[in-house]
C-alpha cells in the first residue's frame, strides 16, 4: 500500500487485442523530525514505479495527472536485464490491483444551468436526482 504523488503525467500504452497499460512514478515521502539531541533528521523521498493494467490503465489516462495525489494497492514484482553496456541491472515494479485518486476534483458548473434556474426553496425537494 503506498499513498504519494505522482512525479509526470503517466505514459500510456496499449499491447495486444488493445490491453492499456499504463506507468507512473509515484512519490512517497517520510516527513523529517528532530532528535532528543537536536539533531535534525531530514525528508526522506523514495520513488516507486507504478504499473497499472486494462481499466486502470485507462482511468489513470483519462484522470491522472503529474502531482496528483494517489493510494495504490499492489504487489511487488522484481525484474533483471541487462544494459548496453552489459551490467546486469535490477528493478523493482510495482504492480497495482487498485487504485484510489485522493486528489480532489473541482466542480464544473454549467453557466447557463446556473443562471437559468432559480435554486428550490428550502421546503422544496429537487426532482432530478443525480444517483
Amino acid at each position: 500500500m503506498l499513498i504519494g504523488n505522482v512525479g509526470q503525467d503517466p505514459e500510456v500504452r496499449y499491447v495486444d487485442h488493445g490491453v492499456a497499460v499504463a506507468r507512473l512514478r509515484l512519490a512517497t515521502t517520510e516527513k523529517g523530525y528532530t532528535l532528543q539531541n537536536g539533531t535534525q533528521v531530514p525528508d526522506r523521498t523514495d520513488w516507486h514505479n507504478v504499473i497499472l493494467w486494462r481499466k486502470l490503465a485507462e482511468t489513470v489516462e483519462r484522470y491522472v495527472h503529474k502531482g496528483d495525489k494517489l493510494y495504490i494497492e499492489g504487489r511487488l514484482r522484481y525484474s533483471t536485464y541487462d544494459n548496453k553496456q552489459g551490467q546486469r541491472q535490477y528493478v523493482t515494479e510495482v504492480w497495482a490491483d487498485s487504485m484510489e485518486m485522493l486528489t480532489p476534483r473541482p466542480v464544473q458548473a454549467e453557466p447557463s444551468a446556473a443562471t437559468s434556474q432559480p435554486a428550490p426553496a428550502a421546503s422544496e425537494e429537487p426532482t432530478d436526482v443525480p444517483f
